[in-house]
């Protein structure tokens, strides 16, 4: 194995790690806890987004993607089809299209989604008419809900993706 596949694979497994980790954790523990919280759970989401977390993880799962696709490459021999019928490469090929679809769903829905609650949430102070607060506070809830929505599939298409990567070599 040559150098350059080696740091790609260290590329590729660090930064999925921290990808699916991360959705891991937000999903089945932060997130819950946050909503527990009532108004007091914004805090910590303007907090995170104040430390970038709606553009590390994007970024992480570019790296992930990108790396993978250069190890893909290498190893299906130019995607091959006789590569790409093995069992090998269709685990492979399964995790990579679930990784792709995490990523579109995080950053062309998820993420829009959570900028616009925060927006909306940091203009809810100014906002003196009670009818114009209940009409931006049920479009908050309603982000909220498409959001967990829209994590709960990344998650379930990161597990995907984790699993079938992880066992494609003992198919």
């Amino acid at each position: 194995m040559e150098i350059s596949q080696i740091i790609g694979r260290i590329i590729h497994i660090g930064f999925g790690v921290f990808w699916a980790g991360t959705i891991f954790f937000y999903v089945f523990l932060l997130e819950p806890s946050i909503r527990s919280l009532g108004s007091d759970g914004g805090k910590i989401m303007q907090a995170l987004i104040k430390r970038r977390f709606l553009t590390v993880v994007p970024v992480a799962a570019a790296i992930t993607i990108l790396s993978g696709a250069d190890l893909y490459w290498r190893v299906s021999g130019g995607m091959s089809s006789a590569w790409m019928g093995t069992a090998y490469g269709q685990a492979l090929s399964t995790g990579a299209v679930a990784a792709l679809m995490a990523f579109v769903i995080g950053v062309f829905f998820m993420r829009p989604a959570a900028l616009r609650i925060g927006k909306l949430a940091a203009g809810l102070d100014d906002v003196t008419d009670d009818d114009e607060r209940d009409g931006i506070t049920a479009q908050i809830d309603s982000l909220k809900k498409r959001s967990r929505g829209f994590a709960h599939s990344v998650a379930f298409l990161l597990i995907v993706s984790v699993v079938t990567m992880a066992m494609a070599r003992h198919l």
